[in-house]
């Protein structure tokens, strides 16, 4: 399925069931999309994660339900997935800035949020500095956690930190894994793979290229199958420039791409050795494809 109509897809999906949970591996499997690359798309082509966009149709959808008066509260919130009244109240008070009480007094002040309509207006996808080149397989070493999409983005930075203060600049150098991430260059990657994570979670790796060592307790390697990659420089301070790349590769370049498509659930983050904070800082964003 094309990437634009991909996304259309899970929103028609969404729509379809706002009464029901949301089985984010169905969906994937519906559109052809790996469950990373699908939350990670939706995610930056709307402003919403899945999970977000589906809670507030069904905050606003509630709110009308209180207007008209016909059902009792702790009814709707109910019908709209929430196990107590406490909750739903406090969720439907965060999005509305009311709770579902003052709102039957004050209804021209709920949050209106109506369907998204994706429209895509290709502008700069050609100014992309990207080459598309086939590597042989390889493996790479690392600390390996699992994470959910909708806290991944508070979690890894956390993770990053904490690798950081552990291990940068290199400390405790004579145990095993602080002598492994010295050999392997582990903090060169940044690395989420889909398919060895759990239900609804995938596994991200602060990753160096492995080269066959002894692999210390605590470190995981992983291997990449010989493939096809898109590979995005980016430059400038971090996170910005790296931010600013993966918007356009879902927003420009993916839709409508007539030569290319994501072949696998895995993605690559390069960070060079140098200042991160640097205007010429290098980063690059690697991607697995696949002829369409």
């Amino acid at each position: 399925m094309e990437w634009t109509e991909s996304i259309r897809h899970t929103i028609r999906y969404v729509e379809d069931r706002l009464l029901e949970p949301i089985n984010i591996e169905e969906l994937s499997r519906e559109v052809g999309i790996s469950p990373y690359y699908l939350q990670k798309g939706f995610s930056l082509m709307t402003g919403y994660s899945i999970a977000e966009y589906a809670r507030y149709r069904r905050l606003y959808l509630a709110a009308l339900d209180i207007i008209q008066g016909q059902s009792r509260i702790i009814d709707i919130a109910y019908k709209y997935g929430y196990e107590t009244p406490e909750s739903f109240t406090k969720a439907f008070t965060r999005f509305h800035g009311m709770s579902p009480r003052d709102l039957k007094k004050n209804s021209s002040k709920m949050t209106v949020f109506l369907p998204l309509k994706i429209k895509i207006t290709i502008q700069g996808g050609n100014d992309m500095e990207y080459v598309v080149e086939t590597m042989k397989g390889f493996r790479v070493v690392g600390l390996q956690r699992e994470f959910s999409f909708d806290s991944s983005f508070r979690q890894i930075p956390m993770f990053w930190d904490e690798f950081t203060r552990k291990y940068c600049p290199p400390m405790h150098s004579e145990t095993a894994v602080a002598q492994a991430i010295s050999r392997y260059r582990i903090g060169e990657f940044g690395i989420c793979v889909d398919d060895i994570g759990k239900d609804g979670t995938f596994a991200y790796m602060i990753a160096g290229t492995y080269t066959g060592d002894t692999v210390p307790e605590g470190l995981t390697v992983y291997e990449f199958p010989e493939m096809t990659w898109a590979k995005f420089s980016c430059y400038g301070p971090m996170p910005g420039a790296l931010q600013s790349v993966n918007t356009k590769i879902f927003s420009e370049w993916l839709p409508g791409n007539p030569d290319y498509e994501i072949s696998l659930g895995a993605n690559i983050e390069w960070y060079s050795d140098q200042d991160m904070s640097s205007p010429t800082y290098e980063s690059a964003i690697w991607i697995p494809v696949k002829d369409k």
